[in-house]
């Protein structure tokens, strides 16, 4: 079992019982840690799955009875339960499976009348999808699924708060190609340590299919205070070999200098034959990095 604590979020908050004998002390713990950390110690229990994938479903709902999905993305690359690198569409997924799920995220958004773009997260395994929960927002790897559907999310949500019904309707939607996004952090590639300070030079790549968002320039300063991410980088392809040997590029094009960042991990992950054959589970880079304790 996986306790969770239900005030959590971002990865905090989480034990895994192995046994059952273990399981009243472990939930004791979780609550005196979820209340101290979250100010609710409210727990709930989960199934462990020991090899999941990371699959998520974005919505775009009215709140007026009309729904859609943009397909799916995989968020598989995490370090501490933190999403590293994502893409879209996620590759090796049984097809009957990912019908069904989409179908069922739509269905939810329609019931629950929910209003706004969100992103159902589930784990997969053996064909299977199990529910994590949902973001009612728009979440950071929103990008990848941008650039596969030509789908503006964040347009589409400023139009659903002004009260207007979706412009899109499910036909309308398909995928073309792949997309893939590094998030580039202002951290040590080889302790994670955060790494403040100036930026004395910023470069981002260019060219036909590559997307940078950030707020960064030479000369700016990356403050210590919030998290450390400073950009996304984005790249889009006819299919995933296209999409991986453009951001082989553009990682090597983009200059961030005066700080340390985390692009030589991006660099060698673009090139890992795991990650490149696609469909590896969440435990992938912990694994690689020598921290997985599973």
């Amino acid at each position: 079992m996986i306790i969770k604590a239900a005030g959590g979020g971002g990865g905090r908050g989480m034990r895994v019982v192995h046994k059952e004998e273990d399981l009243i002390k472990s939930a004791k713990l979780t609550r005196t840690e979820a209340g101290a950390a979250f100010g609710n110690s409210m727990v709930y229990l989960e199934k462990f799955l020991g090899n999941p994938r990371h699959v998520e479903v974005q919505v775009l709902s009215d709140g007026q009875g009309n729904a859609v999905h943009l397909y799916d993305r995989d968020c598989s690359l995490q370090r501490r339960h933190q999403k590293v690198l994502e893409e879209a569409p996620a590759p090796h997924i049984d097809e009957k499976a990912r019908a069904e799920v989409l179908k069922r995220c739509v269905d939810a958004c329609v019931e629950i009348g929910y209003r706004g773009a969100g992103t159902f997260e589930f784990l997969y395994e053996d064909g299977r999808f199990y529910f994590i929960e949902m973001n009612t927002r728009v979440q950071v790897e929103h990008p990848v699924t941008e650039m596969v559907t030509g789908v503006d999310i964040v347009k589409e949500m400023l139009s659903i708060a002004a009260g207007n019904k979706l412009s899109l309707k499910q036909e309308d939607i398909k995928v073309m190609g792949h997309s893939l996004e590094c998030r580039i952090n202002a951290e040590d590639p080889d302790n994670f340590m955060p790494s403040p300070g100036k930026v004395k030079h910023f470069h981002a790549p260019g060219g036909n299919g590559v997307r940078v968002d950030s707020h960064l320039y030479s000369g700016y300063s990356v403050p210590p205070n919030y998290d450390s991410l400073i950009g996304k980088l984005i790249v889009y392809g006819r299919d995933r070999d296209e999409a991986l040997a453009r951001m082989r590029n553009a990682l090597d094009e983009i200059i961030v200098d005066g700080i340390k960042t985390n692009v030589p991990l991006h660099r060698d992950l673009v090139r890992d034959k795991g990650f490149c054959a696609g469909g590896i589970n969440i435990h992938y880079l912990e694994k690689k990095l020598g921290m997985d304790k599973h």
